[in-house]
């Protein structure tokens, strides 16, 4: 009677009623969630948190509420336990269908050696100390396994997010960190599988047989699982994929039976009443044993990992908070206390301990290894849930199972910071020089690579390193660069004098062509060399001999190994008989378009308007009209720099243009407020950095008089800027701007962007480039490298092993 009682109200009450103010509640817990997630998310940010961080305290704090509690009680619950569960389910198929098996059958790498020296270190120490705690009295002794198991594994996805998010997973520390979390999570939870088959949780069978063959049946289950997923599920998977090949809409019937297929290898070794076998456990199987290259594998990755992130992680943390029911937490506990520290010290103990001996034979330094240590401490989403249901099933008491989730989310909180301090060493044990002119040491030598491609480029090369060198007291060196694509024909042709490993510098090329080029260059730029010979000017030739898709990476390596200050390149189109300019070479525009963006050094391109032809700098009585506009950001004041160079030839005559925005205008003071609401800071920071950089240059090429002059413009808007860069047409041979990178004053080109032809040359150079300018006005085009990296001073891929 009570049994059937019980059934119909859950069946009556299961769904969402919102007539009722106790039934609305739920769905305004709901969006509470995700609103105070996003905010205390952002919030916690510069602290490198993860989602879980906030998930947490979100999901403790509502699932304690009175009123949630009472409007999820019941029936409910069940609902609510059943979404975790096929939350669950997914979380555990993602992360096996991420990771490789097949690691398992290699040699032990590096990362392995780590992976499996920490978690026995810390199985160990954990399951000698965990039984004298008395964290459970139902089957100690399994129940050490299982928390030993946990206190040794890593919560793989979430390392590996704080690694990503902090910007150190190129490096050699955020490599190994994420692929010993990875293999340590992987060879964790296949523990679990096999302990859970011969320790299942169910109430064990009364006869020794029974359990025996229960256990036979469910790893005969879980081998025929692996088998199958093996075998059959690369064969369709792979058809799957040849049937929907990337760029054309996936077929609704293909998807259906890939997601039948994945259900179906999922499940089938729960379909037996009498295995019992963990159906999230299943799932973690099936997904480490299917392909996860492919369309179809990264199609289910992508959305059930958007699905998780965006929906089922609140919801679970807000089961979590429920389970830890915070009015039943003892407080005084003295014995819940000491199981915390106890824990939280065996894991950082054990895994600090591993990874230092393993660091050491491997030769690594201790206080990464150390530092690594900690990371490969961090838990997840699996082992919150494991903990969770310790209390829902009272295999534990209330009280030391909110300690042991508690223990599992401090250890991904301190991660963020461990993080930092690695950065924080870093940046002090790696050299770095930051190459720009804007920072360039008065009492080095100027560095210089500038690139041809062919005798067309002499001119403009020797006349830019005549400006460029200015009497210079500590010297100039300039590296003329060829710039040769390598074809097949070209490749035939080559004689190398060594090994196949031999660099351009060992190679001869007999191909006619090139050698006839390299040789006119040469012989033009050598002679200027002995012009300048005694003048504190060198001249070295280079070689960058690639295809289009490697010559940049080739440049950016030869600017690094040479510290040059900057790199200045040719444009592009060449200039035709008219004075117009041709529709350029892609090759060279896709090389120039990649230094830009990985360069180590700031970069130039010059866009060549006969700038060598119509006057040679080096001749006696030579006179070259030179403009830079300053606008502002870190370009401009590259630029800035770079003119300062210049001015100090006598046959340059400069003339700075600053283009200033009018702030008394509607239209500037409507961007303002724009741009208040948006990052204030920054723009007064930019802005400041700009008078600093625009005064010291002020005072000492124009206030004392000189060659320098300068005139402002007061603009408003992008329309303006226009009018006043064509005023400028056929004033000046050589016109010098910034791309445009961190300009503050950005309502004066606001809109310049719309009719883009180059985005390479940034608005301002992009304008003057076109067709309707001067045919006899160059442009030099230059960008400073913001950093070396995505951290600043730091390189992506930092070495500090």
């Amino acid at each position: 009677m009570n049994t059937t009682t019980t059934k119909n109200v859950c069946g009556d009450k299961w769904y969402l009623n919102l007539d009722k103010p106790e039934e609305a509640l739920k769905i305004l817990g709901f969006i509470a969630i995700f609103v105070i997630r996003t905010l205390l998310h952002h919030l916690m940010k510069p602290l490198g948190q993860p989602y879980l961080t906030t998930d947490f305290a979100i999901g403790l704090i509502l699932g304690n509420l009175p009123k949630f509690r009472e409007a999820f009680s019941g029936p409910y619950s069940i609902t609510l336990n059943n979404i975790i569960e096929f939350g669950m389910i997914c979380h555990m198929f993602v992360m096996g269908l991420e990771m490789n098996p097949s690691v398992l059958l290699r040699p032990p790498t590096k990362d392995a050696f780590i992976a499996y020296t920490s978690m026995i270190t810390t199985f160990v120490l954990a399951f000698v100390t965990t039984p004298f705690l008395h964290y459970t009295k139902t089957a100690p002794y399994i129940f050490s396994l299982a928390l030993s198991l946990m206190a040794s594994s890593t919560g793989s996805p979430i390392l590996t997010r704080v690694i990503a998010n902090l910007k150190i997973r190129k490096s050699d520390l955020g490599k190994l960190a994420s692929a010993a979390g990875v293999h340590t999570d992987m060879i964790s939870t296949l523990f679990y599988c096999f302990g859970f088959i011969f320790f299942p949780t169910e109430k064990p069978l009364a006869r020794p047989l029974h359990r025996f063959f229960r256990a036979l049946l469910m790893f005969c289950l879980f081998l025929a699982q692996v088998t199958f997923t093996s075998i059959v599920s690369p064969i369709f998977l792979n058809w799957v994929n040849n049937e929907n090949p990337e760029g054309k809409p996936l077929k609704g019937s293909h998807l259906v039976m890939s997601l039948a297929f994945v259900v179906l290898i999922c499940s089938f070794p729960t379909w037996p009443p009498e295995s019992m076998y963990n159906p999230i456990l299943s799932a973690f199987t099936a997904g480490l044993f299917l392909p996860n290259k492919g369309r179809m594998s990264k199609w289910i990755i992508n959305k059930i990992n958007y699905l998780l992130s965006t929906v089922f992680y609140p919801i679970f943390f807000f089961w979590v908070g429920f389970i830890i029911h915070m009015r039943n937490f003892d407080i005084t506990d003295k014995m819940a206390w000491a199981r915390f520290f106890a824990l939280l010290g065996t894991v950082i103990v054990g895994k600090v301990t591993g990874t230092v001996l393993c660091g050491l034979l491997l030769g690594y330094h201790v206080p990464e290894t150390a530092s690594l240590g900690l990371l490969l401490t961090a838990k997840g989403h699996f082992h919150v849930y494991l903990a969770a249901l310790a209390i829902r099933t009272n295999r534990v008491k209330n009280t030391t199972g909110a300690m042991i989730i508690f223990v599992i989310v401090l250890t991904v909180v301190y991660s963020p910071f461990v993080v930092m301090d690695i950065i924080k060493r870093a940046r002090k044990r790696v050299p770095v020089h930051i190459m720009a002119l804007q920072w360039l040491d008065p009492t080095t030598e100027l560095r210089i690579l500038i690139g041809l491609h062919g005798p067309h480029n002499i001119g403009s090369t020797l006349n830019l390193m005549e400006i460029c060198h200015g009497g210079r007291e500590p010297g100039s060196i300039f590296y003329a660069t060829d710039m040769v694509e390598l074809t097949d024909e070209i490749a035939a042709t080559l004689k190398k004098g060594g090994g196949a490993d031999q660099s351009n510098d060992s190679v001869t090329i007999t191909d006619r062509s090139v050698t006839e080029m390299r040789e006119s260059i040469t012989a033009a730029v050598n002679g200027y060399g002995e012009l300048r010979n005694g003048q504190g000017v060198t001249v070295r030739r280079m070689l960058a001999l690639s295809t289009f898709v490697t010559m940049a990476q080739d440049i950016c390596g030869l600017a690094d190994e040479l510290m040059v200050s900057i790199i200045i390149l040719p444009f592009h189109k060449r200039l035709n008989p008219d004075g117009t300019l041709d529709s350029g070479h892609a090759g060279f525009r896709h090389v120039n378009r990649k230094i830009l963006k990985n360069a180590p050094c700031s970069v130039g391109i010059l866009v060549d308007r006969s700038f060598g032809q119509t006057e040679e700098a080096w001749r006696p009585g030579a006179s070259m009209d030179i403009a830079i506009i300053f606008i502002g950001g870190r370009d401009d004041r590259e630029a800035l720099a770079f003119a300062a160079q210049v001015a100090r030839h006598p046959a340059v005559k400069l003339k700075v243009i600053r283009f200033l925005e009018d702030k008394s205008s509607q239209n500037a003071q409507k961007r303002s407020s724009i741009l208040n609401r948006a990052s204030v800071v920054e723009q007064e920071e930019e802005m400041k950095l700009d008078d600093e950089c625009f005064a010291e240059f002020y005072e000492r090429y124009i206030a004392g008089g000189g060659r320098v002059s300068y005139m402002e413009k007061h603009l408003t808007n992008s329309s303006e800027t226009f009018t006043a860069l064509k005023s400028l047409d056929g004033e000046y041979g050589l016109v010098i701007v910034g791309r445009g990178g961190g300009r503050a004053s950005s309502g004066l080109t606001t809109g310049l962007n719309d009719w883009q032809q180059c985005p390479e040359l940034g608005p301002i150079g992009d304008v003057l480039s076109g067709s309707d300018f001067s045919h006899n006005t160059s442009m030099l085009i230059i960008q400073q490298q913001r950093t070396r990296g995505q951290l600043e001073g730091l390189h992506d891929d930092f070495t500090i092993l």
